[in-house]
């Protein structure tokens, strides 16, 4: 791809070399060669740019003050940002070749342009696959689920019946969504279990990705949403009820626990644990291993933006540091000595 097409995409100026130059991949400064593109965001870092061997490199306006002669210069207001959205022109997710002959697909699947589904592949009665959306091996598509245009569904992902993902949604491998949240009536004269229904839907917004083996439960009486732009790492559980905001980042391991709320832009650290019914402000920031009890409610209301919340209950990282340092010198006051 010609870097002057890559500024168009993605706007920026080219304040050194030609747009006419071939850039084929993203690279670090160490494996940096003649096609490929680096960034900068730091003096240090950009001074290392600028003696790798990059075919051209991105940086913010003013980080350098002359550029010596050489490669390519870009320069863009978020630099990290312009590189990543580079590499998701320059490496889109791969497209399948249509339909392997060892995947099942119902008589009443509906299947859009370009759509690709690998071997061993599972596509339930009445499933809608949108155009250009990829299919792994392996992987089970339930009854009436709906999926978008151009996603990617990695081998061996299960979707159960009735899930609907939007547009561009990435789910990675033996990640399971829409399974049965886990609810259940206890008898009070025998103490057994009964599951309450489980028959609400999972509703995934454009743009979400969702890492490997983590599950998404479907409601039970209504719908578990996702929202738009959210990314979900590996080995993240989260359950029946949830509303997830827009633009979330959840970390691996972490647990959120039936009818929680997180609200958009929130940050939640890795081995977070979230109780049922609680909510979670827009923008908070949990750090990992913080929890949240049942019911509770975190916001940021009266504390600095990018204040990061930590310990159980989750609470300012200052605070929890404070109150260490306090437990810390009383366990080393001497102890009185006692008479037998």
């Amino acid at each position: 791809m010609k870097l002057g097409e890559l500024i168009e995409e993605l706007g920026g100026t080219l304040q050194q070399g030609s747009a006419q130059s071939e850039i084929e991949y993203v690279s670090s400064y160490e494996q940096a060669v003649p096609v490929s593109l680096v960034f900068a965001e730091t003096s240090d870092a950009a001074s290392q740019a600028l003696q790798s061997g990059a075919g051209a490199i991105v940086l913010r306006s003013g980080l350098v003050g002359t550029y010596p002669e050489g490669p390519a210069i870009v320069e863009a207001p978020q630099p990290r940002l312009w590189f990543a959205r580079a590499d998701k022109l320059l490496n889109p997710l791969a497209s399948g070749k249509g339909i392997h002959p060892t995947a099942a697909v119902s008589r009443t699947a509906v299947l859009g342009e370009k759509v690709a589904i690998e071997a061993n592949a599972v596509v339930g009665e009445d499933v809608f696959i949108g155009d250009g959306t990829h299919i792994g091996a392996g992987a089970v598509l339930g009854t009436a689920i709906t999926i978008g245009k151009n996603c990617h569904i990695y081998p061996r992902a299960v979707l159960y019946p009735g899930v609907t993902l939007g547009d561009r949604v990435v789910v990675h491998a033996g990640a399971i969504l829409g399974a049965d949240g886990f609810g259940y009536v206890r008898d009070s004269r025998t103490g057994a279990y009964t599951q309450f229904p489980q028959q609400g839907t999972l509703v995934i917004e454009d743009d979400v990705e969702i890492g490997a083996n983590s599950t998404i439960d479907r409601g039970a009486l209504k719908q578990t949403r996702i929202g738009r732009g959210t990314k979900i790492d590996n080995l993240v559980h989260i359950g029946h009820n949830c509303d997830i905001g827009e633009d979330v980042i959840v970390v691996a391991l972490t647990g959120i626990s039936g009818s929680c709320t997180v609200g958009n832009g929130a940050v939640i650290a890795g081995q977070v644990g979230i109780g049922d019914h609680a909510h979670i402000g827009p923008g908070v920031i949990l750090g990992g291993q913080a929890g949240v009890l049942s019911g509770k409610t975190v916001t940021n209301e009266g504390l600095k933006p990018g204040t990061v919340l930590w310990g159980t209950p989750a609470r300012p990282l200052k605070q929890v540091l404070r109150e260490l340092a306090v437990v810390a010198r009383l366990a080393k006051k001497p102890r009185p000595e006692t008479k037998d």
